[in-house]
């Protein structure tokens, strides 16, 4: 069958074909492919045409595609059953592989996925400090509930208005939205609703308006008001947790959160996410306290496999140098063949994430991120579809490398990607 064939039955059946937006390319043109199988770093469409991999499933797959330990553990369970509705000895020791390697987590629940624990996470904060309004930053993406779907107003700092139809007013204006990196605007709002503020919710490196790095002191100065208000700091590690480092950005930045939401990674490539903090802030999750989530398949025996699978094999190779070494080769030669060819762009790039954006601006928050010219870069993204290099069908998203790609991949990626630039 072809792609095309397939995505017009897949129209008919699910809204725009898919079961997330992003994977209809609408950001990037062109239909999109549907994949048949992956292996390593390499992803094969239902045509049969092979891609290098740099998407990688939007970030879990740090060890690549259908990595045998994985499959593995995934396969041997299955045999032992797919969902008990109780809890199994395999949530016990993802939650001590996750407690001994994350610093500021003493405790964790884990639900089905980085949407779930965020939302838990934001009930936790209201439920303990007893206050109502939520603060994120503008371009940060947090999954996709009411509360966090929100976009900035005018004004240094301003209440939320909804970002999509269906989330109501009343919800959307709980939410407080600032600039990312702008401290300022963060003093202004506690200035103005700080004894109401429950939490400060932020992905320490951003990761869904491409990628973002946190200017100096700007993650200090979080935690310094907020301790100043009494309120929580919420960290989002959906993304970065097990990516930049074995303790995630907060250990590379050093940072102590209240509360850490996790994803991705944790799940070895299943549905998995969790939210974990301190002790105290913890206890006060049902049955232990009085603010109350649960799911079905919360704790999934097939995603505790392997999610345990991925960090044993992480830890035991532990490697984040060679995934940067690796990373800043193929980030290297990509601006080194756009510059030849005089295009204007710009690489953000931390560990074994990178967002290239086609901008002469340095890209520190959502604004600057939206300089880049979107059109060339649809045109790139498919021009290197063409060549059979695999990238995230948006420009607000991050590449990921994984232990999987070797420096012949990095070697093939450059050749493809400088060919498919001449065509720019």
């Amino acid at each position: 069958m072809k792609n095309s064939e397939l995505f017009q039955r897949a129209k008919s059946l699910m809204p725009g074909g898919v079961s997330s937006p992003v994977r209809a390319f609408k950001a990037v043109g062109g239909e999109p492919i549907l994949v048949a199988r992956a292996q390593g770093s390499r992803l094969w469409d239902v045509e049969g045409k092979e891609y290098i991999d740099f998407l990688m499933s939007w970030g879990p797959l740090i060890l690549g595609h259908a990595h045998p330990a994985v499959v593995s553990a995934v396969s041997e369970q299955a045999q032992k059953g797919l969902s008990y509705g109780l809890t199994n000895i395999h949530e016990i020791t993802l939650a001590e592989l996750v407690v001994s390697s994350m610093p500021s987590v003493e405790m964790v629940r884990f639900v089905s996925s980085g949407t779930e624990a965020t939302m838990s996470a934001i009930r936790l904060a209201r439920g303990y400090t007893g206050r109502r309004y939520v603060v994120k930053f503008d371009g940060c993406y947090h999954g996709h509930g009411d509360a966090l779907l929100v976009s900035a107003g005018s004004g240094v700092a301003t209440l939320g208005i909804p970002g999509t139809p269906g989330v109501p007013e009343e919800v959307a204006r709980l939410t407080l939205v600032v600039p990312y990196n702008d401290v300022e605007a963060l003093e202004e709002v506690f200035r103005r609703y700080g004894e109401e503020i429950a939490c400060v919710i932020v992905e320490p490196v951003a990761g869904n308006m491409g990628v973002v790095l946190p200017k100096e002191g700007f993650l200090e100065a979080i935690r310094d008001i907020t301790r100043s208000y009494g309120a929580l700091v919420i960290c989002d590690e959906v993304i970065t947790n097990f990516r930049l480092s074995k303790g995630g950005a907060q250990e590379l930045f050093d940072r102590d959160p209240d509360i850490t939401c996790m994803g991705k990674i944790i799940g070895g490539g299943m549905p998995l996410g969790a939210y974990g903090g301190r002790r105290e802030v913890m206890e006060k999750v049902a049955p232990e306290g009085p603010v109350y989530q649960a799911g079905t398949l919360s704790g999934n025996p097939l995603s505790m496999v392997a999610g345990i699978a991925t960090l044993r094999e992480l830890f035991r190779l532990n490697p984040y140098e060679e995934l940067e070494r690796l990373t800043k080769k193929l980030t290297s030669g990509i601006g080194e063949v756009l510059s030849r060819k005089g295009i204007a762009h710009r690489i953000n790039q931390i560990a074994s994430m990178f967002t290239i954006f086609f901008t002469e601006k340095e890209v520190y928050d959502y604004q600057t991120a939206k300089s880049s010219d979107r059109e060339l870069f649809g045109r790139f993204f498919r021009l290197l579809l063409k060549e059979g290099v695999l990238i995230p069908p948006a420009q607000f998203e991050a590449w990921f490398l994984s232990t999987a790609h070797t420096e012949e991949d990095i070697d093939l990626a450059l050749e493809r990607i400088e060919r498919a630039v001449a065509s720019l």
